[in-house]
């Protein structure tokens, strides 16, 4: 799970896939923290993205660097709880300006069922369990 965060961290950017009826969505995500040995990503409850999770909580992320990409797919979990909350801007100070774990509009999620999958042209995917 380490590499997975530490790749996701050091793209920088990664892209969150969900689907909204039978519309793909995508999206430009930055936020992945590992709390209680869990991967976590983080958003607001008002945004599109939180809607879409509710009705149908399976996605995917993808990521690229130095000519690797990492794909994650599973299913994302919301965790209410302040601590998880808290850990995740903990780790992402910039983001208190909008967020708070005090507030109703904070949404952390855990993937559940995932799997990651470290691909490029050069060499054979490599599959890690979440």
């Amino acid at each position: 799970m380490k590499e997975v965060h530490d790749f996701l961290k050091q793209a920088g950017t990664y892209y969150l896939a969900t689907v909204e009826g039978n519309q793909p969505r995508v999206r430009p995500f930055g936020t992945v923290d590992i709390f209680e040995d869990k991967l976590y990503i983080q958003t607001g409850k008002k945004k599109d993205v939180a809607k879409q999770l509710k009705a149908n909580p399976k996605a995917e992320i993808c990521a690229f660097k130095d000519g690797v990409w990492l794909r994650v797919s599973g299913t994302l979990v919301e965790d209410d709880r302040r601590e998880a909350k808290k850990h995740m801007l903990d780790n992402y100070p910039s983001l208190r300006a909008m967020y708070d774990e005090d507030d109703d509009n904070t949404l952390v999620l855990y993937f559940k069922d995932a799997t990651a999958v470290f691909s490029s042209f050069t060499t054979p995917p490599r599959t890690i369990l979440l």
